[in-house]
Parts: C-alpha cells; structure tokens; sequence
C-alpha cells in the first residue's frame, strides 16, 4: 500500500507540476515535492526533502543557462518557451527524487535481503506518468471543453459564432480546471504539497527583500507569489480564448489542432506578461494575473515551520553552488 500511495501521489504532483513551478532564469525560483522544496537559482538547484525520522535530505547541481550559450534563446517569447520548458524538465528532475527518498524510507523499516529489488522510479515508470500526464492535460483541457462547445452549438445556432463559441470553450475550460484543483486540494497528501508550496514562496520572499533565511523571518511572508506557475497556468487560459477567436477555423479537428500548435505560443506571450506583471505591480498586465494570485489561495497553504526550514535549507544548498559557480543574482 505504501508503494502505491507514494506513486499515486507522485501522478498527482506531476499533474500539478505548472501550478507548482515558476520558471525564471534570472531570479530564484522553486518548486514543491513530496515532503520537500526545489529551489532554483540562475547556474545551481537544490532540493531538500524531510524524512518521517525529522532527518532532512538534500541534493544539489550546477545548472547550465540556456540563454548564455545561445542568444537567441533570450529573445522574447522564445524565451518563455525555452525556460518553462527547462523548468518543467528540472522540476520532474526534483519531483522524481523526492518520490525515490519517499520509496527509500518505506523499505528502511524492513528486514536487508540481498535478492530484494530496490523500489524506485525507473526510468520507464517515469516516462509512463508523463505520457498519462500529457494525454490527462489534452484531453481534459482541450479536447473535452471543445466537445462541449461543439454539443451547444449543435443545440442552439447562437454558440456557432467564432467569439461565442470561443468564450463558451474558455469557460468550460476554466470550469475543469477550478474544479480539478479544488478536487486534488481535498487530498491530505496534495495539502502538505500545498502548504511545501506556501513555504517555498515565503522563502523567496524573504530572500527577495534582503531578509535572513531564518524560519521566523520567513514565515511573516504571504504565501501569494506573483512568479507562481499557478498565475502563468490562469494567464494562458485567459490567452487562449483571444488567441483562439483570432483563427478562423470551424471545423472540429481545426479547432483541435489549433489548440495544439498555438501552446508554445501563447505559453511564451503569458511567460511575458508574468514577467513584466511582476515587476510592474500597478499595470494592466497585472490585472491579467490577478486571478492566478487569487487560485493560490488554494495552490499555496501556510507551512509549519519544519516545512519552512526545508525551504530554506534547500535555497542555502542551491546559493551555496552558485556563489561556488561564481554566479551573481540580479534581484529587479
């Protein structure tokens, strides 16, 4: 049972995986895991889980960035893509390790038997949670919303038209995603997530403002992070009904792969209103984000200190690596 519990939970996390990852190359950055924080910065990644005994384990890595080795990677959008991508990439990286230390505490209580398989993530197993992941996010976000918009306007002509019918597409949409966060939220393993969530932003905070990394100056932190991957998931959403009223297709199939082609796209235009919002609190492009900042109230959860001290400790490891890679944060 714990085997399955633990891979369950992993499915789950790598589901949420863009809510919970904020990609960014310049500035710190991290990401929840099982029982644990990713935390990011420009050339180094750190990740720090906590084991039932209190024990807290950590693991850190040089990062290569991108945009140093290939200019055009910097160019915007482009870079968007490329970041999140990079991201996405590290995060199932940290999301894996935390889900092995979970596996490697569940065999600890048991007696050493030298023809015993270690359980682990493979590789396969790991590919497998992907593709279930990827096929879950196209058909419950583009496939099922443009059924329903399709079975409407086949019920009544006035949700035929290129707006209507897009707007009706978008709602539903949204709907199914609310409605999956809220779902997943009610899980106690998927709170904890949340509340590791809620720690990593804290810690960014804090270290943002100049603050020591100490648990006490953390924790006075909001848990709300313009940065989040929960506000670049709403903003694409929010993109993606403009961006599909724009392309005048009508049948079933064109719509269909026209939500598949303009991804990238409309990831690399939300990456940049992200970006810029941040920065620019009191813009317009700011009001596009606020929903996200409004769901985190259900993607972040106020940590308890331990879960706080994890965060920390693994944005220690990660500035220790890149203080060693020589490496200089710009905080803007």
């Amino acid at each position: 049972m714990g085997f399955l519990r633990t891979m369950w939970r992993f499915l789950v996390a790598v589901q949420l995986l863009p809510a919970l990852e904020g990609g960014e190359e310049t500035l710190v950055g991290g990401q929840a895991v099982l029982e644990g924080v990713m935390m990011r910065s420009p050339h180094a990644w750190a990740i720090a889980c906590r084991k039932p005994t209190g024990e807290i384990v950590t693991h850190s890595e040089p990062l290569e960035r991108l945009s140093e080795k290939h200019p055009w990677m910097a160019w915007p959008v482009v870079r968007g893509v490329v970041t999140l991508g990079h991201a996405m990439t590290l995060g199932f990286r940290a999301l894996k390790f935390s889900g092995n230390v979970a596996l490697e505490e569940l065999q600890s209580g048991e007696p050493a038997d030298a023809g015993k398989k270690k359980l682990e993530i493979s590789g396969w197993l790991a590919t497998v949670n992907i593709v279930l992941s990827v096929g879950f996010f196209i058909f419950m976000y583009k496939f099922i919303p443009l059924v329903a918009a399709t079975e409407l306007k086949r019920v009544n002509p006035i949700f035929g038209g290129q707006i209507i019918f897009n707007l009706v597409d978008g709602v539903i949409r949204l709907a199914l995603f609310l409605l999956f966060i809220w779902g997943v939220s009610r899980m106690q393993d998927v709170h904890r997530v949340f509340e590791y969530h809620g720690a990593e932003h804290k810690t960014v905070y804090a270290f943002e403002n100049g603050d020591p990394l100490k648990v006490a100056a953390v924790q006075k932190y909001t848990t709300y992070h313009p940065r989040c991957g929960t506000s670049f998931l709403m903003t694409v959403m929010i993109l993606c009904i403009g961006a599909y009223t724009l392309v005048p297709v009508t049948t079933f199939w064109a719509r269909f792969a026209v939500r598949i082609a303009l991804l990238p796209v409309i990831a690399g235009l939300s990456y940049e209103i992200i970006r810029f919002a941040a920065k620019h609190r009191g813009s317009l492009f700011a009001l596009m984000t606020a929903p996200g900042l409004w769901l985190q109230r259900i993607t972040t959860q106020p940590p308890a200190d331990d879960q706080a001290e994890c965060a920390i400790a693994a944005l220690d490891e990660a500035m220790a690596l890149e203080k060693q890679r020589g490496g200089e944060l710009v905080i803007a």
